[in-house]
């Protein structure tokens, strides 16, 4: 059991910069996060509404994706129709990074769930409000449209070719789910991170882009698995990261690409573990584990070998995601989980809808750094064990008294979401397939 004194009330959001030590290329690169509600000035209620509900709604993009459901409508890239697939977008982390020569500072979104890196371009068509000035192409020197014949266009799910004098070359069109989308041209460019230029990035260039789910940043950095995301673009062999939990105002959350991302040994807690990533043909960007089983409490909780199996048809499964913050497993584990938490707490069920989450309970006026909640641990493939830190699972608003369980149910497919990854390294190895994770205060790291 694990003391509520160790919850902490979440006040704020991490908040961070880009690292202002420059790189060693032997050593890789290290930048800092910046989380998306860092200068909202929210309240406590405030902060977990705005988390619940990003991830509801990232949630359903991810399980649309995932399950093949057919788009309601066509996204239009110029030279003609585009039948467009959903992809995850939106997040809860900002990368600062730059664009261009001469270089144009800019903040971006990561997500570990797509793989197209973009950002808004003038001339716009349409484009949201950003706080930083939009891209330019005339004015950058290092600025190519991408061919169609090129390969990097053929990486793309979906594109064709445009001979307009304002926009020739590979057109793309990518779509969120909830009416956001980005369409434009595929173009590459120079970047600079952590204050290293990056030459020949492979970038979507976009002068059409809706919604609200982008209005923290000016565009995506994708981290997936695909061959147009940044991991894959560099070469990368890994990258880690560490995030800061959502209550510390000053925490820094550190990226880590290349060869600076291994686990910190000097800063882990306890003992780093591994267990193997899978690969879903279905979906090839996605950042899949094998959980093999739950444990709440002093009590496994018996599920068939089939709950998070990734099914004949690539739906199901369990994937490691940045950008959602909430965790979600599939109906049958959520409800044996909601089960055993219900049965070993020692609290009233509470209505978590204000908060958007399912499970809550009635903390009590007085005394709440005495009530005691059950462990919960994670079993993945190859005997690794995610145990938690009761403030990775349960939160607390101060005002309502309500106590929180931040596990909530889906369909064809399950998420281990960033509040169970707080204060974690976690470690992709994408050429050895293998996710690790340990243990560490990240703000030290």
């Amino acid at each position: 059991m694990e003391s509520l004194a160790r919850l902490l009330l979440l006040v704020a959001a991490a908040t961070g910069a880009l690292a202002a030590t420059p790189p060693h290329p032997a050593k890789g690169l290290r930048v800092r996060l910046t989380h998306v509600d860092a200068h909202g000035n929210y309240s406590r209620l405030q902060l977990l509404q705005r988390a619940a509900r990003r991830s509801h709604h990232r949630m359903s993009r991810l399980v649309a994706r995932a399950t093949g459901v057919p788009m309601s409508s066509k996204a239009v890239a110029r030279g003609g129709d585009l039948q467009v697939p959903v992809h995850a977008g939106n997040g809860e982390f900002l990368l600062d990074l730059a664009i261009g020569t001469p270089a144009l500072a800019y903040a971006a979104i990561v997500d570990t769930g797509s793989d197209l890196v973009w950002t808004q371009c003038k001339p716009c068509v349409e484009c949201f409000n950003q706080s930083t000035p939009v891209f330019d192409p005339a004015s950058s020197s290092t600025y190519a449209p991408v061919p169609c014949s090129s390969d990097l266009c053929g990486d793309l799910p979906t594109s064709s070719c445009t001979s307009s004098a304002a926009s020739a070359g590979c057109a793309y069109a990518y779509t969120y789910g909830d009416a956001s989308s980005t369409r434009g041209v595929l173009a590459t460019e120079t970047f600079t991170l952590a204050k290293s230029k990056l030459p020949g990035v492979a970038f979507g260039c976009g002068d059409t882009n809706e919604g609200d789910g982008f209005a923290q940043g000016a565009g995506l950095v994708g981290l997936g698995r695909g061959p147009l995301s940044l991991v894959s673009q560099l070469g990368l062999d890994k990258f880690s990261y560490c995030l800061t939990s959502l209550d510390d105002a000053g925490g820094k959350s550190p990226l880590l690409l290349g060869s600076a991302a291994g686990i910190a040994e000097s800063a882990v807690t306890a003992p780093a573990q591994s267990t193997p990533l899978v690969k879903n043909p279905s979906q090839p960007s996605f950042y899949y584990v094998t959980l093999t089983g739950l444990t709440v409490g002093s009590a496994r909780i018996a599920l068939p070998s089939s709950a998070f199996a990734i099914q004949d048809d690539g739906t199901g499964g369990v994937i490691v995601d940045s950008g959602t913050s909430i965790t979600y497993l599939e109906a049958p584990g959520y409800r044996a989980l909601r089960k055993a938490f219900v049965a070993q707490m020692s609290l009233p069920v509470a209505d978590g809808s204000e908060i958007g989450l399912d499970l809550c309970f009635q903390a009590p006026a007085k005394g709440v750094d005495q009530v005691r909640v059950p462990k919960l641990v994670l079993h993945f493939d190859g005997g690794a064990d995610l145990d938690l830190p009761a403030e990775n699972y349960m939160v607390l608003d101060a005002a309502s008294g309500a106590l929180c369980l931040t596990v909530m149910p889906s369909r064809g497919l399950s998420i281990i979401g960033n509040f169970q990854q707080q204060n974690f390294q976690f470690v992709y190895d994408v050429a050895g397939d293998t996710l690790s994770f340990a243990p560490v205060q990240c703000a030290k790291l």
